[in-house]
């Protein structure tokens, strides 16, 4: 545990009000394994999302919480259009999207931090899941029912390590788990509903401007 924590509570103890005060205000530092992320947005849909897949995950109170990252969506207004936008440290790396999709560029935005600057791992763009003892890996371009099969064989058994990328040890050959909700797109969404009727979903983003 980070110096300086004083307590810890999972996201589900706090109310939605708290929350997106929270959320508003000083930000959300949330444990993340093996990261902890300061989160910030004003924006309803980003709390919304976070209470609907996230209420397990611990949240980190003090007045020295350590965060590997400062990220934040916020309100744009781009030709008489209100659009968000990520930022880390202040940096905005990406160009903005629709107002509606602050939850699923939260959540990207989190993944290209990561990728980008986390380099004690090599990082493999797949799914990781492990059963006995053994990590299978699926490296896999986007669009090819990689995290359709991912979320099929975690309903089957197998423990979810990551849904995007492998975090691999250079010298141990060992991988870290990095365990976050499965995206699904288009038809995957239903096929693994039907799968899972009890899972929890996040409200659906209807795309309308991608970002690489």
């Amino acid at each position: 545990m980070p110096s300086g924590v004083r307590s810890t509570q999972a996201l589900a103890a706090l109310s939605p009000e708290e929350l997106a005060r929270r959320l508003r205000a000083e930000g959300l530092y949330l444990r993340l394994p093996p990261f902890v992320m300061h989160i910030r947005s004003p924006i309803a849909v980003v709390a919304e999302g976070l209470q609907a897949l996230y209420p397990e995950h611990e949240v980190l109170t003090g007045d020295d919480v350590f965060a590997d990252f400062h990220v934040r969506v916020k309100p744009s207004r781009r030709l008489l259009k209100t659009v968000c936008v990520f930022e880390m440290d202040g940096f905005q790396p990406f160009t903005p999207l629709a107002y509606g999709e602050a939850f699923a560029f939260l959540e990207w935005g989190m993944n290209w931090c990561v990728t980008s600057y986390c380099h004690t791992w090599i990082t493999i763009h797949s799914a990781v899941l492990e059963r006995g003892g053994r990590v299978l890996v699926l490296p896999a371009p986007p669009g090819s029912g990689k995290s359709t099969l991912c979320a099929a064989l975690m309903l089957s058994g197998w423990r979810l390590l990551s849904d995007e990328m492998a975090l691999l040890d250079p010298v141990s050959g060992l991988v870290t788990p990095s365990p976050r909700p499965v995206s699904l797109k288009n038809e995957s969404i239903e096929v693994i509903r039907q799968r899972a009727p009890g899972a929890s979903f996040a409200s659906r983003v209807r795309t309308l401007r991608t970002w690489s």
